[in-house]
């Protein structure tokens, strides 16, 4: 185990401040600091509210993970950062800070995907990845199906949603609902003690001319919408539970019912669900089902390994340094909208050339180059 690499992750893409350290596949902290509570009278996530929070928060969340790993920062093999897609400004923190560090004490620093991390996290809870593996992400700012064959290198979007992300629609109908933010938990407490099959709700993109791996939710939030006001206008109570979970099973029926047509579809037998929505007990219980009908094997991680956090972003830079990849320069920046097949981003120098398995084969990288004199000692 001494021998896996042990690395420090940190996750600033929006509300949350994540800092976690992994030994290879084993997790060892995850430290977070949320702003959520201060973000929840606006009814969303304020940038600039965020940003000023991951200011405040990085270096005493980064000292509470190493003191919770029992490891010092001197101890690391690398630092990994989200680089993106997230929040610009939020983005700029996590990464200034990784940076720093990095330089510090000079070790190599990955900038890795949000979306890839959601995915690689699992393997702290289930072991390695299968090699295919489907992931389906669902949060409040995406839903993708993902084909991955190296978490490091290859991930393919299979299909994504076309307006709202699944998330967002539960923090807008539990807006109407007056349930406050943000809305996913809220509901799905509500869920529980109602009837799914009371509403009617629409299914977006299920029609056979529709695309068989995309989602839209939009058309659903407003119908929703608008069957509350119709009721509030004809002065008549709204049946909030039965509501919450008709909604709700509108949500989880298409992101499971393409999920496990996207496996069968590619001969794939392992499905991996992650994001915040991923901690929904019914999409959880739908799955389930589903993969239990069509003989596939769902991986779900734990919910507080779901929702964003460090843990996630250490995981996938333990697996960069394991297989050798190429370590980010130090002019990385945030990439609000970094794409998904970028699963991190690599030196230039070593982007389109094997330099990197050359320099990791001797046991050091480019990046100890700059500093090799530890600047903390």
């Amino acid at each position: 185990m001494a021998d896996e690499p042990l690395v420090l992750g940190i996750e600033t893409s929006c509300d949350e401040t994540g800092v976690g350290v992994v030994r290879g596949t084993t997790l060892l902290a995850d430290a977070v600091a949320s702003s959520v509570d201060e973000h929840a009278r606006f009814g969303g996530v304020v940038p600039e509210v965020a940003s000023r929070a991951h200011l405040e928060a990085m270096v005493p969340t980064i000292e509470r993970a190493l003191k919770e790993a029992g490891v010092s920062a001197r101890d690391l093999d690398g630092i990994a950062v989200t680089a993106g897609p997230g929040l610009a400004g939020a983005l700029l923190v996590g990464v200034s800070a990784a940076k720093a560090y990095a330089y510090a004490l000079g070790k190599p620093l990955y900038g890795v995907n949000h979306l890839a991390s959601h995915i690689c996290v699992d393997q702290l809870e289930h072991g390695p990845l299968p090699e295919p593996t489907m992931a389906l992400l669902v949060s409040g700012g995406h839903s993708s199906l993902l084909l991955s064959s190296d978490i490091t290198s290859d991930v393919r979007p299979m299909g994504a949603t076309i307006d709202d992300a699944a998330g967002e629609a539960f923090d807008k109908i539990a807006r109407v609902l007056n349930l406050g933010f943000p809305g996913g938990p809220v509901i799905d407490r509500y869920a529980r003690e109602g009837d799914p099959s009371a509403i009617a709700f629409p299914r977006g993109l299920t029609g056979p001319r529709d695309p068989a791996y995309d989602f839209s939710f939009s058309g659903l939030k407003t119908a929703v919408a608008r069957w509350i006001e119709a009721r509030r206008a004809a002065g008549e109570e709204v049946p909030v539970r039965d509501v919450s979970a008709s909604f709700q099973e509108a949500v989880v029926d298409v992101l499971t019912r393409k999920a496990v047509r996207a496996c069968k579809d590619e001969g794939v037998d392992h499905l991996m669900i992650g994001g915040g929505v991923a901690a929904n007990t019914r999409l959880r219980a739908l799955a389930q089902e589903r993969c239990e009908a069509a003989g596939i094997r769902l991986r779900v991680p734990r919910p507080g390994l779901c929702t964003d956090n460090g843990a996630m972003v250490a995981a996938l830079g333990a697996e960069m340094v394991a297989r050798g990849r190429a370590a980010s320069d130090w002019d990385l920046s945030a990439d609000s909208s970094l794409p998904v097949t970028e699963p991190h981003v690599p030196g230039e120098a070593h982007a389109h050339s094997g330099a990197h398995e050359h320099a990791h084969a001797h046991g050091h990288d480019h990046v100890h180059e700059v500093g090799k004199e530890n600047l903390y000692s």
